[in-house]
């Protein structure tokens, strides 16, 4: 299982510069991270219990949006989590 999983991405990462993509779907792949991103932190945020709860008793949404406007912000990623944390632990921690 070992020989058949490396010798498949092996052939996937030697061949890479190889194969050249039409430039509309080249330049389309740069949305995919931010997508993946997205999808899997939107439904921890906003549906922290398995339903919705939008409101500021929500430590999860607290910290979603100080990490978002201290990325728009500040463009640190150090920073923006750091602030994330800090506000989510303080929320837990005074409300």
């Amino acid at each position: 299982m070992m020989a058949v999983t490396f010798g498949i991405r092996y052939f996937l990462f030697a061949m890479a510069d190889r194969i050249r993509l039409a430039p509309w779907l080249e330049s389309s792949l740069k949305f995919i991270p931010p997508a993946v991103l997205t999808a899997i932190t939107l439904p921890a945020v906003l549906l922290p219990k398995g339903d919705w709860h939008l409101s500021p008793s929500n430590p999860y949404l607290i910290a979603a949006l100080v990490s978002l406007a201290a990325g728009i912000l500040g463009r640190n990623l150090l920073l923006t989590i750091a602030l994330g944390l800090a506000a989510f632990f303080a929320h837990r921690l005074l409300l």
